[in-house]
């Protein structure tokens, strides 16, 4: 059987991710590991595909669907993950901005500013986190093909 029009969209964007960040681990609706990589920890979630608007003739459901990507870098000093995490961000951005369409899927890709949240133990060096909203438009057919 062939994928959704949702899951072709959420896998196309997981390739966007996984060619731009070659460096860092890419993973989709996994377990934040105990160990982040050097190159980084990039996790996408599926997130929620919103309230259809329907159209009627043609029959078309169009879809703001919110996919996020977490991501994660685990570095000694904090110059070194505020560079590492900025280059991460960067990287999404460019190549989200070369292929807004996701190969003609949605109608135009963009994601949205993280706010980053230092994690750490006391005395620790830090994680630095953030949670990038992936804004991802499309319309179907039928909102469950």
């Amino acid at each position: 059987m062939a994928d959704s029009k949702s899951e072709k969209v959420l896998k196309a964007l997981f390739a966007v991710l996984a060619a731009a960040l070659p460096e860092a681990k890419v993973l989709r609706n996994d377990a934040v590991p105990e160990v982040i990589p050097a190159g980084g920890l990039v996790i996408q979630r599926d997130g929620d595909p919103g309230e259809p608007e329907f159209l009627f003739s043609p029959s078309t459901w169009y879809f703001e669907h919110r996919a996020e990507v977490e991501v994660f870098v685990d570095l000694p000093s904090a110059e070194d993950r505020d560079a590492a995490f900025d280059g991460i961000k960067q990287a999404i951005a460019e190549a989200l901005a070369a292929n807004r369409t996701l190969g003609g899927l949605v109608d135009y890709a963009v994601g949205e500013n993280p706010a980053p949240l230092e994690l750490s133990g006391e005395g620790l060096p830090g994680v630095k986190a953030g949670l990038i909203s992936v804004l991802l438009p499309y319309d179907t057919s039928d909102p469950l093909a």
